[in-house]
């Protein structure tokens, strides 16, 4: 299941079982086994992990489970979230081009579909004084389950109406991924933003958000430079962090 492309997925590691695709390959970059573009894949995952310590939950051996570790040595600290920006835009243009036409970003990076949520990325950046130094890219997206615990999520064959290859739609991942991250290395960055806000889930749509506790409606209008999402509340623009800000679906 090699991939079509330089160094992403070329260094391949398949797991039946792990904890967490991130941890496995933390521990290859500590043992000095992983080149850049090393990806780890499993069928399942028994203690994933989602953005700051929220769980992710996968029937085994129907979905994608998988983290690339990368050395994005030419980014600075400051502007990561570009980082984001084109992962997140790699698994966009996955759903879009398997059928998903309506697939969004929900910032920061979750991919939703409609009002339901299709995948995460769960980025860990390992950083130096001015740079990054090595990204563990983890990436879970629903691709063949129909039964979820909650009403909120859905798949990409519950949104076609057909059953995905699912090495096929891995290997396909990991190309796009490499396109997105050589845009990024060539320096892209108003490209990758641009398609990154133009893909925003709400973007530019008044909605209401519970903010300090009370719902109140207003309008996302941009991400800043720290990766903070930008809205518009009451007239005031305010930019919030992870967690600072709820969506009301």
């Amino acid at each position: 299941m090699l991939p079509n492309t330089l160094f992403i997925g070329r260094q391949l590691y398949c797991l039946s079982v792990c904890e967490s695709t991130n941890s496995e390959a933390q521990q290859l970059l500590i043992k000095n086994k992983a080149t850049e573009g090393c990806t780890v894949i499993t069928s399942e995952q028994t203690k994933g992990r989602g953005q700051r310590g929220n769980n992710w939950e996968a029937e085994p051996g129907k979905n994608i489970t998988l983290s690339v570790i990368l050395s994005p040595v030419f980014l600075p600290v400051r502007q990561q979230f570009y980082l984001n920006m084109a992962v997140s835009l790699a698994v966009l243009d996955l759903l879009h081009e398997y059928g998903a036409t309506a697939a969004r970003v929900k910032w920061p990076n979750d991919l939703y579909f409609k009002d339901k949520k299709l995948g995460g990325i769960l980025i860990e950046n390992t950083i130096n004084s001015y740079s990054l130094q090595h990204s563990i890219v983890g990436i879970g997206l629903n691709i063949n389950q129909l039964n979820f615990d909650v009403n909120t999520a859905t798949s990409l064959s519950a949104i076609t109406g057909t059953t995905i290859h699912l090495e096929e739609v891995t290997t396909r991942l990991l190309e796009l991924l490499e396109k997105r991250y050589l845009e990024l290395r060539n320096m892209r960055h108003a490209k990758l933003k641009y398609e990154y806000l133009q893909a925003l889930y709400r973007y530019q749509e008044v909605h209401r958000f519970i903010v300090d506790g009370k719902r109140i409606e207003g309008c996302i209008v941009g991400v800043d430079e720290d990766g903070r999402l930008g809205v518009e509340l009451d007239g005031e623009l305010r930019f919030f962090d992870f967690k600072e800000i709820i969506y009301i679906i």
